[in-house]
């Protein structure tokens, strides 16, 4: 009699049980739960109770305006921090040594930490959604720019995430993980139009420097789907661009999905 070989589970599903555990993991760490939601909310209050103006004759908040254009920093914050400080962590702890001798694969290992990050990301737009809409009476959008929201949200989670790997391998030490991520992401916040609005108070040459980097477009991408098209004035072309929006979020996947695949490594001693 011929016994039936056991099937091994596939990477996708390896990768939603990975997910699973990401979560749980992420749970239990009261600390860090606090500060993912927290933090980005406490932003929007302070912005939003210092600069209470209104737009001249739009009748739009300076806190709506800030509302839309920190969606952008939450996938960041959570997509390239996250990312890259846990697979960091990951790293150094042995975790990711333990896993190299399971059926885990390294695509599945990073489908659980994509999965995280979306989970996290849903969770932190909600959280600004809702500060907006109690706080400083921002109005939903209506179906179609919903749809926007969509595209726009995935691709910005999928950029964001695969950055963060890719900007993990040059992190040594977890410790110095939060250091090292934060720079860049402090940066583009100040030039990309999420810190600073309108974006035409920075100087033209910084505006372009940021038209080559997603943060901009992410951003002003959540202005469109969230603000009335009379604010479309105050973006940098003058209009939402929403096609080039798009051309230019699918270029950072490619781009750093390359970079995800040449950079991956199980421990240090994998370069």
């Amino acid at each position: 009699m011929t016994v039936a070989a056991a099937v091994l589970p596939g990477t996708f599903t390896n990768g939603v049980a990975r997910g699973k555990v990401e979560i749980l993991q992420f749970i239990r760490d009261r600390t860090a739960v606090v500060f993912t939601f927290a933090f980005p909310a406490m932003l929007l209050l302070l912005f939003g109770t210092i600069f209470g103006d209104s737009y001249d004759d739009t009748g739009v908040s300076v806190a709506q305006v800030y509302t839309a254009s920190m969606i952008a920093y939450g996938a960041l914050n959570t997509g390239f921090i996250t990312m890259g400080s846990g697979l960091a962590l990951d790293r150094e702890d042995g975790t990711l040594k333990r896993l190299r001798g399971t059926p885990i694969t390294s695509t599945a290992y990073l489908i659980g930490k994509l999965i995280l990050v979306f989970v996290l990301s849903v969770a932190e737009v909600a959280m600004l959604l809702l500060v907006g809409v109690l706080v400083y009476d921002m109005p939903l959008p209506d179906a179609s720019h919903w749809l926007t929201f969509v595209w726009l949200f995935l691709l910005s989670v999928i950029v964001c995430t695969l950055c963060g790997v890719a900007v993990s391998a040059i992190v040594k030490h977890a410790r110095s993980a939060g250091a090292i991520l934060n720079v860049p992401v402090v940066a583009l916040q100040f030039v990309s139009g999420v810190f600073i609005h309108p974006i035409t108070q920075l100087p033209t040459w910084l505006i372009t420097v940021a038209s080559f980097f997603p943060v901009k477009w992410m951003s002003q991408g959540f202005r469109y789907v969230f603000l009335p098209d009379s604010m479309k004035q105050y973006e940098a072309a003058g209009q939402w661009e929403l096609g080039r929006t798009a051309l230019v979020l699918g270029a950072w996947c490619v781009i750093g999905l390359v970079l995800c695949l040449t950079t991956f490594r199980w421990t240090e001693k994998d370069r």
